[in-house]
């Protein structure tokens, strides 16, 4: 791709101003947007400095712009090294960037690359007659026409080295060139033409009409259908519904295959009702079937659901309530401190070592005794 740095000291102007109009146009720009983000408008006010000075920017001119919108000269001269669109070198008259990202790659931008190469030499440069110049660049935004070309402010696609060189033979002569397609492709339709959506009369109206006279005519076949006795006193005729052929076919088919009002899903898929207590004292059945009850009864061991007891099992029932029935502390009651009365202050806290300190005092004076 290209190598984004500014040109050589020998070839940038000595200054740069924007010219009465084109500084009229650049205040009218910086007003669009609120005090304080006037910086938004580095990418225009470039894009005019480059049209003014020939199609490229110099590095007076993007200092200049820095100075309009009092940025500093660092962050413009970022974003014009970032986007291609701002040519950083001199250009020819006809500036062409060529795409040559994937799909322009895959539909023939190498051969367009190397018929450039041939012609005018390496990217960057200017042909001798100072016509054209060339650079590859990222993604256009042509994909469904690739490959293609910008010259100057025009797309210029469905190219082949062939017609490239021809075009570029029309634009050197001065003779009138075909902007877009160069195979005669409308927008981005397929090649060869559309193939769907060809029918003109979707797009003429036509079709409108005969729905609604489609609506007539049902209407008044069923007007026609309409018995022709005299509509009650006080009640006027109602107008008779028009029934078209789709409404015919929906009428026909819910006859023979009905469907039910509402999908399946959501409804309460009935299940067996669960085996709990209450659910057997509503039954009119004994709450706790037999075989729990004796489950029950055998305290001294926990039962595995399909076996017997296990040994070194646990008390099954070795509850809080039943250590107490039995004399027992319950649990977390082992080692546990009785706790002073409400009205009883708390002794100080010992201070480390101070305990072992006042036996040996108490130590020594037994000895002098």
């Amino acid at each position: 791709m290209a190598n984004r740095r500014l040109a050589p000291a020998s070839e940038q102007p000595q200054d740069f101003a924007f010219t009465p109009e084109n500084a009229e146009w650049a205040k009218h720009q910086i007003a669009k947007y609120p005090e304080g983000r006037q910086a938004s408008a580095v990418i225009p006010l470039l894009w005019k400095a480059q049209e003014q000075h020939g199609g490229w920017l110099p590095q007076k001119a993007i200092e200049a712009v820095a100075a309009e919108l009092g940025m500093p000269k660092i962050r413009v001269l970022e974003v014009a090294t970032f986007y291609t669109m701002f040519a950083l070198e001199p250009v020819g008259r006809f500036w062409i960037q060529l795409c040559g990202t994937v799909p322009c790659d895959s539909c023939g931008a190498r051969e367009l690359k190397g018929m450039l190469e041939k012609r005018l030499g390496p990217p960057g440069h200017v042909s001798a007659d100072g016509n054209f110049s060339w650079l590859e660049v990222e993604c256009l935004g042509a994909c469904c026409n690739a490959p293609m070309v910008q010259i100057n402010q025009d797309y210029y696609e469905d190219l082949t080295p062939e017609s490239l060189s021809q075009l570029m033979d029309d634009l050197a002569a001065g003779r009138p060139v075909k902007v877009g397609s160069q195979t005669g492709r409308t927008s981005s339709e397929p090649q060869g033409g559309a193939t769907t959506l060809t029918d003109e009369t979707l797009f003429d109206g036509s079709r409108v009409g005969a729905w609604r006279k489609r609506f007539e005519q049902a209407k008044e076949a069923e007007a026609a259908d309409a018995p022709k006795g005299d509509a009650p006193k006080g009640d006027a005729p109602k107008a008779p519904v028009a029934k078209t052929g789709e409404a015919e076919s929906a009428t026909q088919q819910a006859a023979t295959a009905p469907r039910p009002a509402k999908p399946d899903a959501g409804r309460p898929v009935e299940r067996k009702a669960s085996d709990a207590p209450a659910q057997r004292a509503a039954d009119g059945e004994e709450p706790v079937k037999p075989e729990d009850r004796a489950d029950a009864a055998e305290r001294g061991q926990s039962i595995a659901k399909h076996g017997s007891a296990r040994p070194g099992d646990a008390d099954a029932l070795d509850s809080p309530a039943k250590r107490i029935a039995e004399g027992e502390p319950a649990a977390g009651e082992e080692g546990r401190q009785e706790l002073p009365g409400r009205d009883i202050p708390p002794p100080p806290p010992e201070a480390s070592g101070a305990s072992e300190a006042v036996e040996e005092k108490l130590a020594s004076d037994d000895e002098k005794k």
